[in-house]
């Protein structure tokens, strides 16, 4: 599938800078409106298999890393000290003004630091996190494989990762269904919202080459995490993919 934004070749990172910078004011509305608000309850889903939901009993508070931080939503839902990391300066912004006005949590601008870099070459020392969440990041690296790889590297013995992305129904029918609607309404909503058909119609053509939530958990598997798995939403069509550093 031909489009502007997915180019699977060393400039895709530059690509995808590109393509988040453009919709990076839209993109919370944007997903609002694709998923009918349901986005929000499965990054809550995700939080809370994280362990670090706001009001859960804890011993200590966690060391969370939230990479490709996007506006920073998931970010914003955990009780911990949190990174959140993006290589997009725009999404960084977004996520920076949205939580300056957070005025019911006032401690939240001093438990988020946001931090502009590269997910595969990340600045941080080894084993500096209890837990790594990404939402809708993992399919947009230029490599999967080396991506997962340096999270693990970055995670403490016994550390979480846990990504929320699109997935691939098991069902041909509900498949069918749902690739229909990538490839005929988010190009519409591309161009409504944001004057350009492939901001949005980038999304089928990444999901074709992205192993979703099946393969993602066997490379995990082949990296080196433990007692992975994943849990699905809409039939398959959202996922949970998770595992553990070994201890």
């Amino acid at each position: 599938m031909q489009n502007k934004f997915y180019q699977p070749d060393e400039q895709r990172a530059e690509k995808m800078r590109e393509l988040f910078a453009a919709i990076a004011r839209r993109y919370d509305l944007l997903n609002n409106i694709m998923s009918a608000g349901l986005h929000r309850r499965w990054k809550r889903r995700l939080v809370e298999m994280a362990g670090g939901e706001r009001g859960a009993e804890s011993e200590e508070r966690k060391q969370v890393l939230d990479l490709c931080c996007g506006t920073g939503d998931i970010a914003m839902m955990f009780d911990a000290r949190v990174v959140g990391v993006d290589f997009t300066a725009e999404m960084l912004q977004v996520a920076s003004a949205r939580a300056g006005q957070r005025s019911n949590t006032p401690t939240l601008q001093h438990s988020i630091f946001w931090v502009r870099a590269d997910a595969l070459r990340l600045p941080f020392s080894d084993a500096s996190f209890d837990v790594v969440s990404i939402g809708y990041g993992l399919r947009n690296l230029a490599d999967l494989e080396a991506g997962l790889k340096e999270v693990l590297r970055v995670l403490r013995p016994g550390g979480k990762l846990l990504s929320l992305d699109l997935g691939k129904p098991a069902s041909d029918v509900l498949r069918a269904l749902y690739l229909d609607y990538l490839r005929t309404v988010l190009p519409l909503l591309g161009r409504v919202f944001c004057g350009d058909s492939d901001t949005y119609g980038y999304i089928l053509a990444s999901l074709k080459e992205y192993p979703a939530q099946r393969g993602t958990k066997s490379l995990m598997e082949l990296c080196g995490y433990r007692d992975c798995g994943f849990q699905e939403f809409c039939g398959g069509a959202m996922a949970i993919n998770f595992g553990t550093k070994p201890r």
